[in-house]
C-alpha cells in the first residue's frame, strides 16, 4: 500500500514533533514542513526524516536567509507566509496537518481546503474564527480533528446519527490551578501558569489550559465539526486526563474514548483518516491507572471559559474578538505587563467595545483579529 504524503505546518511545536514520531513509525513521507523561526529544530528534523522542502514564516533577516540556503544545498528552503500559502496551493501532498499556533493558522486551513485536500486540524482558531466558512468548503473530505478531545468525540460518535446524541461531554484537566485557593490567584506568575499537570504543550496552549479558555475554544470547534447546538455541548473537569471525551446518547448510555495522555494517538487517528492501524507508540496499562474522577468547572476559578461560551453563543465576529483578545492578554501576562486576574477584565473590555458583525467573511475576520490584538495591547500602554 502506498503511504500518503503529508504537509506538516508547525513542525517544531509539541504537536509537530509528535507527528514526526508517528509518521516515522508509519512510514508516511513528509513532503514539506514549516516553522516560524526555529530553524535549528526544523533543519534537524529535515535531515532525520528526509523532508525535502522547508518554509520559515517568521525569518525576515536576508543575511540569515542566505546563510541557511547556502549551508543546506540539498534542501529547498523558502521564507514568508506567501511562499507557504503558494506551496499549499500548488505542491503535491495528500494530507496537511495544521499545527500552527494561534489565529495565524486560519489562512492556511482555508488554503488547504481550497485544494480539496484532507485537513488534519490541531489549530483550534481555524474553526473558532472561521467555522462558518470552512465547513461550507467541505465536499467529500471531512476535517480530521487532532485535538485529543475532538478526536475522542469523533471516535465515540462513530456512525451514530446526530439525532441520537443527547449531549457531547468534553473533558479538561483543569490546568495547574485547579486546586489553588482563589485568594492566591492575584499572585500567580507566568512561570506558574506555564506548567501543566498532565500534558506537554506550547506556552499559549498551556496558559489557555490554566484559564480553561481552551475548553471554550474546543466547545466552538465541537459545534462546527459535529453540527450540534451549544445547548448540547458540555465540559467537565477530569483531572486524570484518561477519558478524553464522552458522548451521551438519547437512551442514557455513554461511549468514551480513553488512553493515557499522549497526543500521538489522536495524530495517528487523523493521518490514518479514522482507521485503526497498528502502532506501538502509546500503551495504556489499566491496572496502573489512578481512580477516575469528575467535577464541575467553577465560574470564579475559570471566568474566561464562561466568557468564551458567551462569545460563542453571540456568534458572528465575537468568537474572533475574544480569541484575539485572549492572544493579546496572554502575551501581556507572559511579559509581566499585567496580572493573571487582569486578563479577564481586558478581554471583557474588548468584547464590550465590539459592534456586532454577523456572518463575517475571511477578510473581515482577519482585519478584526488584527485590530482587536492591537487595541488590547494599547489598553496597557
Amino acid at each position: 500500500m502506498v503511504k500518503k504524503s503529508i504537509a506538516l505546518l508547525g513542525a517544531t511545536g509539541s504537536i509537530g514533533m509528535s507527528t514526526l514520531a508517528v509518521v516515522e513509525e508509519q512510514k508516511n513521507p513528509v513532503v514539506l514542513a514549516s516553522a516560524h523561526k526555529n530553524y535549528t529544530s526544523l533543519l534537524h528534523s529535515a535531515y532525520r526524516y528526509h523532508i525535502p522542502t522547508l518554509f520559515f514564516t517568521g525569518i525576515e533577516d536576508k543575511a540569515l536567509q542566505a546563510k541557511l540556503k547556502s549551508e543546506n544545498p540539498t534542501i529547498k528552503i523558502y521564507f514568508g507566509e506567501t511562499e507557504l500559502l503558494k506551496a499549499l496551493e500548488e505542491e503535491n501532498y495528500d494530507l496537511a496537518l495544521n499545527a500552527i499556533a494561534g489565529s495565524a493558522g486560519l489562512r492556511y486551513s482555508y488554503a488547504i481546503l481550497q485544494r480539496n485536500k484532507y485537513l488534519a486540524l490541531a489549530n483550534k482558531e481555524s474553526l473558532v474564527m472561521g467555522g462558518h466558512i470552512l465547513t461550507k468548503m467541505l465536499s467529500n473530505k471531512p476535517i480530521l480533528p487532532v485535538d485529543s478531545e475532538l478526536s475522542a468525540l469523533s471516535q465515540a460518535i462513530g456512525k451514530h446519527p446526530a439525532g441520537k446524541i443527547r449531549f457531547l461531554h468534553l473533558t479538561a484537566s483543569g490546568g495547574i490551578f485547579r486546586n489553588l485557593p482563589l485568594e492566591e490567584f492575584n499572585n500567580i506568575t507566568p512561570a506558574q501558569a506555564l506548567q501543566n499537570p498532565n500534558w506537554t504543550m506550547g506556552a499559549k496552549v498551556t496558559l489557555d489550559s490554566a484559564t480553561m479558555f481552551n475548553k471554550a475554544l474546543e466547545t466552538m470547534e465541537t459545534h462546527w465539526l459535529f453540527k450540534q447546538p451549544y445547548s448540547k455541548i458540555k465540559a467537565v473537569i477530569h483531572p486524570q486526563s484518561i477519558i478524553h471525551s464522552l458522548v451521551e446518547f438519547v437512551d442514557g448510555s455513554f461511549l468514551a474514548q480513553m488512553s493515557k495522555p499522549d497526543m500521538k494517538l489522536p495524530i495517528l487517528y487523523a493521518i490514518s483518516r479514522r482507521k485503526r492501524v497498528k502502532s506501538q507508540l502509546v500503551k495504556t496499562d489499566l491496572l496502573s491507572l489512578p481512580p477516575l474522577t469528575f467535577r464541575e468547572i467553577e465560574p470564579k476559578r475559570y471566568p474566561l471559559y464562561y466568557l468564551g461560551l458567551e462569545a460563542a453563543q453571540a456568534e458572528g465576529i465575537y468568537p474572533t474578538v475574544i480569541n484575539a483578545a485572549v492572544e493579546a492578554v496572554s502575551y501581556l501576562f507572559l511579559q509581566n505587563k499585567i496580572t493573571y486576574l487582569q486578563m479577564t477584565d481586558l478581554v471583557k473590555k474588548a468584547l464590550d467595545e465590539q459592534e456586532p458583525i454577523p456572518n463575517p467573511d475571511l477578510d473581515t475576520i482577519l482585519h478584526i483579529n488584527t485590530q482587536t490584538c492591537q487595541k488590547v495591547l494599547q489598553y496597557v500602554k
